[in-house]
């Protein structure tokens, strides 16, 4: 435990210090994103852009996580045990890229939806058995959506099947 600590200081350190625009606290079994780090960040947050929180043991992204960094672009989740996002999520206005792959979604996180800027979404290797694709055709910026290795439903992927304006990964089952 006291190495994961020590992990992120050193990394949450050498962003403040050499003043990145990337926060890496992948892979430091993290439970939830610290309240500590909101200080040490607190003169170079707005100047981070892409955060990666990939390959720990997170259950809840909070809501004044999502508050906080208010120029993100990208955010990396995969490999964690998520089930849903805060409402929050729809409040980050420049998101460009969400990676939520191998977590533990079950239903499609609709405020996603809500992100007019979004390009990227990964899913993959969920429990996602529906998405709603006729939303997904609404929002402006989508250019890639990855959903393989979810059980969707034969309404869903028959409706996967049919052509969008933006690229759609999945699998179908044999």
């Amino acid at each position: 435990m006291a190495e994961a600590v020590a992990n992120v200081v050193r990394r949450v350190n050498e962003t403040v210090e050499e003043g990145k625009d990337c926060l890496d606290l992948s892979n430091c079994k993290l439970i939830n994103f610290p309240d500590g780090v909101f200080k040490i960040l607190k003169s170079v947050i707005e100047n981070i852009h892409v955060v990666t929180l990939a390959d720990n043991v997170m259950k809840v992204i909070s809501s004044k996580f999502l508050g906080s960094f208010t120029h993100l672009h990208e955010l990396d989740l995969h490999c964690n045990v998520l089930t849903k996002l805060p409402d929050a999520v729809a409040d980050v206005e420049h998101l460009k890229v969400i990676d939520l792959a191998n977590n533990k979604f079950s239903v499609f996180p609709e405020k996603l939806l809500e992100i007019a800027t979004l390009e990227t979404i990964n899913l993959e290797g969920n429990s996602i058995t529906e998405i709603p694709v006729e939303r997904l055709s609404a929002m402006p910026a989508l250019k890639w959506i990855n959903v393989k290795s979810n059980p969707l439903d034969k309404d869903t992927l028959t409706a996967l099947q049919t052509p969008h304006q933006f690229e759609i990964l999945f699998t179908v089952d044999a």
